[in-house]
């Protein structure tokens, strides 16, 4: 493969060969275009160059065509056919030939399940995901602070729908400590999360969670492993699309060492649909996405946007991105024609042709492309050929994918989803043990107000028989000091300080009863 990736060459009215220099690989990448113009050949061939160049790669399979990067292509092979006369016509010695790949699916049925945990995903990219309010944002963080705070691990949305309901039980505690927590934000983030459940959010989130080096193999025979996530039904909920590879992305960002300049790439991550990832984004999102750009490469990954316009990349993003594939662009409204000429100004023009023109004119599997060259510099823009590639073109059949599965080293690792004792269950623990004490309590204090009716019933006792006189002021004769003595001590025990002696002594009967 030398140190560089063949895009595409030229013909007639073409310019020269584009190649993909691996050492400029991490500075990122564009590949743009209208729909049905060979966007997802050029990302197949590109990853089937990162591949055979040993560096791992992870894309997002959104029409379901890039299984067939698992089989190699034919010549006989219909979608192949019109690529044989362009092999010959850019000098092209086309090789047949698949790609080790591992097929993943966050709803687990067309790959194997990847997950991530409540605590990882964070509650930034939590809040986006399910649209909350700036208050409803802050509620949430106050929630994830009182997880750490009282060891509670978040795995699960479970354990997420449990923590908040404790947050809305404790919400007046809360409010003293950390400002306003109100029990309406908490009941609107509690639906968003049960809408966010049934777009299939649950299956995202638990264990065990993803490993991130199980997406960055390199085969025995040196070839990088291609990660592909099946993404047709997922693109029904396009914000749980986004979300999952912005934070697969930031996971990258936070556990990756630094590399500096390698000489290729660790990973390279394809995003398609990009655009999906910046419609109606808050700007912190936006933030946060530039930050990953800008400072992910020095780990090592590349990161390459796909998408219909450059327009749907904001500009700070899209200046960091050096190698650049633009497929045709439809210019039939004053908008588009607009957009066609802030595509065009971002390429070093070449003098042999008009930029915006040939952006409008190239046809299906033709592209207007500028790869970085020596010290990183942008290079000429050129029209090129892209390519057939080596791979099957289109999906390979279920039978095929279940095979290739069966086979995977990730077989059965992620399969059984494990469910440890978390938020959830400690919660539910506590509220059990709470619950057993308050009975105890009760129930203690009902034996004290029992033994207090028996205490009021009860007569004092002096071992005999008391026989009560109708006249107060008849006494009996004799006793002498011992009666007066009895006398000073009944008279002493009917006031507060005998009370309190009798209490005394007959709690103690009761108590040793």
């Amino acid at each position: 493969m030398g140190d560089g990736i063949f895009i595409g060459g030229g013909g007639d009215g073409y310019g020269d060969a584009q190649t993909l220099l691996l050492e400029y690989a991490n500075r990122h990448g564009l590949i743009a275009g209208a729909t049905g113009t060979g966007k997802t050949v050029t990302l197949q061939i590109l990853a089937e160059g990162f591949s055979a160049a040993g560096v791992p790669v992870f894309l997002s399979d959104v029409k379901g065509d890039l299984s067939g990067l698992a089989k190699s292509g034919t010549a006989e092979f219909k979608l192949h056919e019109p690529f044989m006369k362009r092999a010959e016509t850019i000098g092209l010695d086309l090789q047949y030939d698949a790609f080790p790949v591992t097929f993943w699916d966050l709803l687990g049925e067309q790959g194997h399940p990847v997950r991530t945990t409540v605590a990882e995903m964070g509650p930034l990219l939590l809040s986006t995901l399910m649209g909350l309010t700036e208050a409803q944002e802050g509620v949430l963080n106050v929630a994830f602070r009182v997880a750490d705070e009282e060891g509670l691990p978040l795995l699960d949305l479970e354990d997420l729908q449990a923590l908040l309901v404790w947050v809305g039980q404790n919400a007046k505690d809360l409010s003293l400590r950390y400002g306003n927590v109100s029990t309406s934000s908490v009941g609107a983030i509690q639906r968003s999360l049960l809408v966010l459940e049934n777009q299939g959010g649950a299956k995202l989130f638990g264990e065990p969670a993803l490993a991130l080096e199980d997406m960055m193999h390199t085969e025995a025979d040196g070839r990088g492993r291609i990660n592909i996530l099946a993404s047709d039904k997922l693109m029904a909920s396009p914000k749980l699309y986004a979300t999952f590879l912005l934070w697969l992305l930031s996971e990258l960002f936070e556990e990756l060492p630094e590399v500096g300049n390698p000489d290729k790439p660790k990973l390279v991550f394809f995003f398609d649909e990009a655009h999906l990832l910046f419609e109606d984004a808050p700007k912190a999102l936006v933030d946060k996405v530039e930050q990953v750009a800008r400072l992910i490469r020095s780990k090592g990954v590349g990161v390459y946007f796909i998408t219909q316009n450059p327009g749907d990349v904001p500009e700070d993003i899209l200046g960091q991105l050096g190698n650049r594939v633009q497929h045709a662009l439809r210019a039939f409204t004053a908008k588009d024609q607009k957009e066609l000429k802030q595509a065009a100004d971002t390429y070093r023009p070449n003098p042999a042709f008009d930029t915006a023109e040939a952006i409008r004119e190239v046809g299906t599997g033709e592209a207007v492309t500028s790869m970085l060259v020596d010290k990183g510099v942008p290079g000429i823009v050129e029209r090129t050929l892209i390519r057939p590639p080596s791979s099957q073109l289109g999906p390979i059949t279920k039978a095929e994918r279940a095979g290739i599965m069966a086979a995977s080293p990730m077989s059965g690792k992620y399969d059984a989803r494990l469910d440890r004792d978390s938020a959830a269950e400690m919660l539910a623990k506590r509220a059990e043990e709470a619950a057993k004490a308050a009975e105890a309590a009760e129930a203690e204090e009902e034996k004290l107000e029992e033994e207090a009716r028996e205490h009021r019933k009860g007569r004092r006792y002096t071992g005999r028989e008391v026989e009560r006189s109708s006249s107060r002021g008849r006494r009996r004769s004799g006793g002498g000091f011992g009666e007066a003595i009895a006398t000073v001590v009944a008279k002493e025990l009917k006031g507060t300080t005998g009370r309190r002696i009798v209490r005394g002594i007959l709690g103690g009967l009761f108590k040793g009863r």
